[in-house]
């Protein structure tokens, strides 16, 4: 999956160890110089009584990611995280750099058998690398949002999410929180807006409002909750640091409210998607190519399964309409479909490498992003 990975930028670590000192015990056991204690029944122990509360409502994010190398490179890759679900009615919380330029988002249930869903985005805020999701579903359980700003040094929390996107389902870490109000920057290379650093240079997202945890935060835990004793969510988890042990970040959850509130009052609409990477065609590319048009969206790939591929459209064709719409551009091509709705049916006018020209009729699939994929 797509991992930031956080330059330490902290100048001290504090790290403390507290010892419990077990009243004796009234019983024969004792007088014979062993002390004896009742076990906690399951039930009864916090952290495994958290987990029960919380992990129905954990769920796995996986997305299929089309994007291009340096080199301008068209290529495929998958990514995994985590989210949890805040609504009954499948309205999902998670990181934006979890789904950040994929072609399909898909949810799994936290169940042993888990089930699965297509999910798409309602609401994000890139800058604070948050993203909310729906499915369409109803009657799931939830997790209860807590208050960030009552949080104090010391007070114990539970992560949960899909680490090292190891089978077997999510993992539970356990810790205290390090540090309040933290600033850090972290590198994330499949940041298309984030301002860049280092040499050669690097996408870097910054943080505010950051909780430093240290219950474990691995590759795969982006996006899942950071909870209190009593199950709420106090953070989402967000980045860690390979260099160094004992330290997690996650997002206060007092700044992640409004942005969820304004996803579910007023959810992004649904968009149509062909499933194609285009570059438009220049004079330039015309002549290199031997292409037999000077104008439209020339297709230097399409995504695995996609609309596009489906309906036999491929690398080397050059899109010229869309609907009776005439494309002159790549941004020409985003702008029609933008105006279509999702699962129509409509003709896309193409003119191949040798020349022919072809009109083929593609339904167009739901756009689970907003990105640069039309």
């Amino acid at each position: 999956m797509r991992r930031l990975l956080v330059p330490l930028v902290l100048l001290a670590v504090l790290a403390s160890a507290c010892s419990v000192k077990l009243g004796d015990q009234a019983d024969s056991a004792t007088t014979r110089g062993a002390t004896v204690t009742s076990p906690i029944p399951p039930t009864k122990e916090p952290v495994a009584a958290v987990v029960n509360r919380v992990l129905p409502a954990t769920v796995n994010v996986t997305t299929d990611i089309f994007s291009a190398d340096q080199f301008g490179n068209p290529q495929e890759g998958q990514g995994v995280g985590t989210g949890f679900i805040v609504r009954s009615d499948g309205v999902i919380v998670t990181n934006c750099h979890v789904v950040e330029g994929a072609s399909k988002i898909t949810v799994f249930s936290s169940d042993k058998d888990p089930a699965e869903y297509d999910a798409r985005l309602i609401g994000a805020d890139c800058l604070h690398d948050l993203a909310v999701l729906k499915i369409d579903e109803t009657g799931l359980p939830t997790v209860a949002l807590g208050n960030s700003g009552d949080l104090a040094l010391g007070q114990r929390v539970v992560a949960i999410g899909y680490a090292l996107a190891l089978d077997g389902g999510p993992t539970v870490t356990t810790g205290i929180v390090s540090s309040l109000d933290r600033t850090i920057q972290a590198q994330d290379p499949g940041c298309e807006t984030c301002p860049t650093k280092g040499e050669p240079p690097v996408p870097v997202r910054t943080y505010s409002d950051v909780i430093q945890t240290d219950a474990a935060i691995n590759h795969g835990n982006s996006g899942g909750p950071l909870v209190d004793m009593q199950g709420r969510v106090v953070g989402i988890n967000s980045a860690g640091d390979d260099a160094a042990e004992n330290i997690g970040f996650a997002i206060a959850i007092d700044s992640a409210k409004d942005t969820i509130a304004k996803a579910q009052e007023s959810p992004l609409a649904p968009t149509a998607y062909l499933g194609v990477s285009t570059q438009p065609v220049t004079a330039d590319l015309a002549m290199q190519l031997n292409l037999s048009v000077d104008q439209g969206a020339y297709v230097s790939a399409t995504t695995n399964d996609g609309p596009a591929a489906a309906a036999g459209i491929g690398e080397g064709d050059v899109i010229v309409a869309v609907d009776g719409r005439e494309v002159r551009t790549a941004e020409d091509l985003g702008s029609i479909l933008d105006s279509i709705r999702p699962d129509s049916t409509v003709p896309v006018e193409i003119v191949g490498p040798s020349g022919e020209q072809r009109t083929i009729q593609v339904t167009l699939a739901e756009r689970p992003l907003p990105v640069n994929i039309p």
